[in-house]
């Protein structure tokens, strides 16, 4: 069976994990740590940075977005980067707001200062305020989603694509902690209740870390 290095609340594993689930791949899933990644890992990728697929002759894959593509051209399932060029072109510019504008403003802020910290013990306490600034920032992120979600059908068009799966890989993370004020933000309530009650999420809906378990409403999907 093909094998994916993960680590549970990492948004780009999470990215993957939709999609090979949306594709209808099974695969087995290895977990690992981002602040202790195992020899085998670094062997598989340098950087010792998840997701790393490993096909069942041997071969892998490193990398979000390498892989994204990968499964797009070599697996049978239904296109995650749907239409022509500039419906494409769309897709991989959302995907960039979540994986790079968002995850640098909101997820890594509140990934790295509320998880990685805690378990890592070799690093510094936890930084309050990078924080409460990830929240501040999460607010406008928000609103974008929010336009975008009540213009289409999904967040790129009319089609579920990975821009939809990027953005549910970053908003499950922060639904795990706790750190999304739902109440305030019905728009991005609808849209994520909606992906989330996807046959897709269920894997992620059974994530609990150990000493660390999501939020109450987190597999809630009527929450």
């Amino acid at each position: 069976m093909a094998k994916l290095y993960h680590f549970a609340l990492d948004p780009f594993s999470r990215r993957i994990r939709l999609a090979l689930a949306e594709k209808g791949e099974v695969v087995e899933l290895i977990d690992e740590k981002p602040w202790a990644p195992s020899e085998r890992l670094i062997d598989l990728n340098p950087t010792g940075l998840t997701p790393v697929f490993v096909e069942n002759s041997g071969r892998s894959i490193a990398g979000v977005e390498a892989l994204g593509e990968f499964l797009e051209e070599n697996s049978k399932g239904k296109s995650l980067l749907p239409g022509k060029a500039y419906e494409r072109a769309e897709v991989r510019r959302l995907v960039a707001w979540f994986d790079v504008k968002f995850y640098n403003e909101v997820t890594e802020p509140l990934l790295n200062e509320k998880v990685v910290k805690r378990f890592a013990k070799t690093v510094s306490p936890p930084d309050m305020s990078r924080v409460r600034i990830a929240l501040q920032r999460l607010r406008p992120h928000l609103d974008y989603l929010s336009l975008l979600a009540e213009e289409r059908a999904w967040l790129a068009g009319p089609e579920l694509s990975l821009a939809d799966l990027a953005a549910a890989a970053h908003l499950s993370v922060l639904d795990y902690l706790g750190d999304v004020n739902w109440a305030e933000n019905p728009v991005a309530k609808s849209y994520y209740q909606r992906i989330k009650s996807r046959p897709s999420f269920r894997t992620l809906l059974a994530d609990a870390l150990p000493a660390m378990p999501p939020a109450a409403h987190y597999a809630d999907l009527d929450f």
